[in-house]
C-alpha cells in the first residue's frame, strides 16, 4: 500500500504504510527472539514501523530495538495512538492483536 498521511492530535503529519510479511520478520529480527513475543511490545513497535515521515521527515525502518525505541519517543503517545485509529479501519483485528489488547 502507498503512503497516506493522518494527523495526530499535536497537529503533526504523519506518513503510513501498512507493512507487508517481509517487514514483519525484520522487526522481529530487529527486536530479538524476547521482545518478538511480547505482545504488547511488539504492538506498539509495529505501530511505530508504520510510521515512514513525521512533517515531511522520513523516518527509517526500525533494524535493532534502539531504533523501535526511538520511533516510539518520537511519535509519543499522541502518534501513536493515532496510528493505532488508523489502522484499525484497516484491520481492526490485527492491530488489536498486535497492540496486545
Amino acid at each position: 500500500m502507498s503512503d497516506r498521511v493522518i494527523e495526530d492530535s499535536r497537529g503533526r503529519q504523519l506518513s503510513l504504510r501498512t507493512l507487508t510479511m517481509l517487514d514483519r520478520l525484520r522487526l522481529f529480527k530487529a527486536l530479538g527472539a524476547n521482545l518478538s513475543m511480547n505482545d504488547a511490545y511488539l504492538g506498539v513497535a509495529s505501530l511505530a514501523a508504520s510510521v515512514t515521515a513525521v512533517d515531511g521527515v522520513p523516518l527509517l525502518f526500525p533494524a535493532s530495538e534502539a531504533a523501535v525505541e526511538h520511533a516510539v519517543e518520537r511519535l509519543g503517545e499522541e502518534g501513536i495512538e493515532a496510528v493505532a485509529l488508523a489502522l484499525d479501519g484497516d484491520d481492526a483485528g490485527a492491530v488489536k492483536a498486535l497492540a496486545g489488547n
